[in-house]
């Protein structure tokens, strides 16, 4: 289940008015996101005590009185100071929009004004926090399986079956990938060995290349098109910077080698339907 993003909605200084605050607040919780609102008056070192006792993710300061470029930097202030900078900063209000460069270079991450419609700040909140998040990515929830290039299948299978006492799931040709492929399962995770099906595949090069062996290790993920978007901004070379249809369901993409040291990762994240990882072949 995805985590619900978490914003604390906060009134600095002395002006009485929140029915702004509040408008985005409960436009916020529309949005599904779950919104903590401090009441008028806070002082920075409320709110940011606040913030990290909630534990949210975004910060939106709300200001009227014309105080903002001293309340919103002291609170980025006191955050940093408490190892709380990886909460975003948003502001609002009456701010002028000469105003606006310095709060950014005080660590205010975008400005809000009057007429801003709720749903572009909603949007930005969950845009920036998927990101943060995703700097920190989850670790894959396992080694979906290790890919193996043989020349072929007939003579590779026995050592796995036989000797190793592999179970064969099954075998499939992949045409895009020109490639047949069998699955042997080990514990959660399975063993995919490929066989060229044409003297121009990636494996036959590949074989060519290195002989047979390991060609690439495939990861169980969820939330690819995020991780990709995430290690593209992150400067991680890809050969798929999107995810492509892979068997059984899947979507898959590859890393290039180069991003570990000539190591091929694979991405799959299988369908939330019933048991059709433990079934998926080749990708």
């Amino acid at each position: 289940m995805e985590q619900r993003i978490r914003v604390l909605v906060a009134k600095p200084g002395l002006d009485g008015h929140d029915r702004g605050a509040l408008v985005v607040a409960q436009a916020l919780r529309d949005e599904g996101m779950e919104v903590v609102y401090t009441g008028l008056r806070q002082t920075p070192a409320q709110i940011a005590a606040a913030a990290i006792q909630e534990d949210v993710d975004c910060i939106g300061l709300s200001c009227l009185s014309g105080a903002h470029n001293e309340l919103f930097p002291e609170v980025v202030r006191l955050l940093r100071e408490q190892g709380a900078d990886d909460i975003l900063i948003v502001g609002g209000g009456v701010i002028p929009q000469e105003d606006i460069p310095f709060l950014k270079e005080q660590g205010i991450a975008e400005v809000f004004t009057p007429g801003t419609p709720t749903r572009v700040t909603a949007d930005y909140i969950r845009a920036h926090v998927k990101r943060k998040r995703m700097t920190l990515q989850t670790a894959p929830s396992k080694i979906a399986h290790i890919g193996i290039a043989v020349k072929s299948l007939e003579a590779a299978l026995p050592f796995y079956t036989q000797q190793l006492g592999l179970p064969l799931i099954g075998t499939e040709e992949v045409e895009s990938e020109q490639v047949r492929i069998a699955f042997l399962q080990i514990g959660e995770s399975r063993i995919e060995l490929l066989e060229p099906a044409s003297a121009d595949s990636p494996i036959a090069k590949f074989i060519e290349k290195r002989g047979e062996g390991i060609h690439h290790i495939a990861f169980d993920v969820d939330h690819i098109e995020d991780r990709l978007q995430q290690l593209k901004e992150n400067g991680i070379p890809l050969i798929h910077e999107t995810p492509k249809p892979g068997a059984h369901g899947a979507s898959i993409a590859f890393l290039h080698p180069k991003a570990a040291g000539g190591v091929l990762f694979e991405l799959c994240q299988y369908p939330q339907a019933e048991g059709s990882k433990e079934e998926s072949g080749h990708e």
